[in-house]
């Protein structure tokens, strides 16, 4: 079953909601954990065993790692088996077939791949319990002794498959004791509207304008038909991604809870560095708590630091996903970021911002046809493409998708800055009464075009989902 449908969430999103506000506090826990099994059943009904068996895991370790925190033998023990169980999944599911695949290759052998189904976001909620038993040992939270907050934190629904990666000492207070009043709702509801318009009226949009592309024949395609396509997918991937965690952000505001923002215009960036501080933050900052810190960060030298950097943007690479694109896309960036760390920030910073802007955009895009491609082959030839290979700079494709996709491409490109936020800022101190009631008309208006648009639309796949 494909787990896409912007149709069931916004439904299951109204039925849980009426529930979660109707039931006493001592048992939003509950709705919250029940909430996020059947939400998680409804895509992948087998496999919310693994899901649950990793909670049970981490809770247990978690509990012994507090009852026994005298006990280094034990807590280390309760620490390498939540690891080793989290990590396991990891391999077992989304890495043991490309592995076997490889080997098989390599050493002519013939294992048998067996092509286990991906669970969905698996490697979201593997990173946010694992987060919890690794802060408890290293003794930075509280323990969570009952089992239905902590399978309320793991199984929580707005961000459940796709992020924001939010980890327990993010939300441990709310856990417990939140607020919730009508700003919450009001402030949520506008959010959730703002992540469903980005993904609904933008996203899905111009994702057509690329799938066209990807799916014609490379070779003989023109100049300005592939950078059209990569321009579509640059910014269907921004849109679908901040989308949905803005919808997660909005529900989770909602409930009570404040989950950490996962973007800051991105693309408005001046380096590489600067956009992996922008894009995806959760995750860059898990990795900088759980990898980089450990090793040692930038405290033990030159030489010691591109290591580190090289392993997390390894890890980054694999993380996404078990095809060698991710891995080589996770390698160039690793390598450009250590570049920057060793002299090109250093350049960028002294030339005009527009320089390090396209600088950074190329190689941004240049990153996401590895990123969006099946295969290398298909990512060299789309990049060879890009570059004149074909010989044609223009042709009547090119010129069809430009008319069809032009003004939402430049509205996208529009909408990826915070232009329109800040011009809202600006009317909201000369025009303070007339923003206030502008807000909750557009919002309206939007929401109502997307349900429109979901109504009769057929075209609506989540990227992230599948990771």
């Amino acid at each position: 079953m494909v787990f896409s449908s912007l149709v069931f969430i916004f439904l299951f999103f109204i039925g849980v909601m009426l529930i979660y506000y109707a039931v006493p506090k001592r048992f939003k826990n509950l709705v919250i954990f029940l909430s996020g099994v059947i939400f998680y059943a409804w895509g992948e009904p087998l496999y919310i065993l693994v899901m649950l068996g990793s909670t049970l895991i981490d809770y247990c370790a978690g509990l012994l790692i507090w009852k026994f925190d005298k006990n280094i033998v034990v807590k280390r023990i309760s620490l390498i088996v939540s690891i080793l169980m989290n990590l396991g999944l990891l391999g077992v599911f989304k890495y043991g077939g490309f592995v076997i695949d490889n080997v098989n290759n390599i050493f002519a052998t013939a294992f048998d791949n067996p092509n286990l189904p991906l669970p969905i976001g698996i490697s979201f909620f593997t990173f946010q319990s694992m987060s919890y038993t690794i802060d408890m040992y290293l003794g930075k939270i509280k323990v969570q002794k009952n089992p239905i907050t902590f399978a309320a934190f793991v199984n929580l629904f707005p961000q459940l498959v796709a992020g924001p990666i939010v980890r327990y000492d993010d939300i441990a207070r709310e856990l417990d004791d939140r607020k919730i009043d009508l700003d919450c709702i009001y402030s949520g509801i506008i959010r959730f509207i703002t992540g469903m318009g980005k993904k609904v009226l933008l996203a899905n949009s111009v994702g057509m304008l690329w799938d066209t592309v990807i799916a014609s024949d490379l070779g003989n395609a023109s100049l300005l038909t592939v950078w059209l396509g990569i321009i579509a997918y640059t910014l269907q991937i921004y849109f679908d991604f901040s989308g949905y965690s803005d919808m997660a952000i909005g529900i989770g505001r909602m409930m009570g809870f404040n989950f950490p923002e996962n973007f800051n215009y991105p693309y408005l960036s001046k380096s590489v560095s600067e956009f992996w501080r922008r894009w995806h933050m959760t995750l860059g900052a898990w990795f900088r708590s759980y990898v980089y810190i450990p090793l040692g960060g930038n405290r033990k030298g030159k030489g010691r630091t591109i290591f580190n950097l090289a392993v997390v943007w390894a890890a980054t690479g694999i993380w996404h996903g078990a095809n060698w694109t991710f891995i080589v896309w996770g390698t160039l960036y690793g390598v450009v970021i250590i570049l920057e760390k060793l002299f090109l920030g250093k350049v960028l910073e002294k030339l005009p911002s527009f320089v390090g802007h396209i600088y950074t955009m190329l190689l941004v895009m240049l990153g996401w046809v590895l990123f969006a491609s099946p295969n290398i082959s298909t990512a060299g030839a789309y990049i060879a493409t890009m570059f004149g290979a074909s010989g044609t700079l223009i042709d009547n494709t090119a010129i069809y998708l430009l008319i069809n996709y032009g003004f939402i491409l430049v509205f996208g490109i529009f909408a990826a800055t915070d232009l329109w936020k800040r011009i809202v800022e600006k009317l909201s101190v000369k025009l303070p009464t007339f923003t206030n009631y502008i807000t909750p008309f557009a919002k309206t208006a939007v929401f109502l075009i997307c349900i429109a648009y979901l109504a009769d639309a057929t075209y609506n796949p989540f990227l992230y989902f599948n990771f």
